[in-house]
């Protein structure tokens, strides 16, 4: 039986080395779905998911990041 999408994603949590993910490293976490400048973009108009500066470095916990990416998938 194939997993659905949101069971894929959730797998990316499990593979992923830390308990957040820097934005820079979007590319790398989403296998290439989504670019570091969209997730920018998303964020400077409130759309991004929740996350955390540490000083001029943004970031985003995985499991926060997860719900984020499941609430933007469709099966069409």
């Amino acid at each position: 039986m194939a997993l659905n999408y949101k069971e894929k994603l959730s797998h990316l949590a499990e593979k992923w080395p830390s308990s957040l993910v820097a934005r820079r490293k979007i590319s790398e976490f989403t296998g290439g779905i989504m670019s570091e400048k969209y997730l920018a973009n998303l964020d400077s108009l409130g759309d991004g998911p929740p996350r955390c500066k540490i000083g001029r470095h943004v970031a985003y916990p995985v499991d926060t990041l997860i719900t984020w990416l499941e609430g933007r998938c469709s099966n069409d």
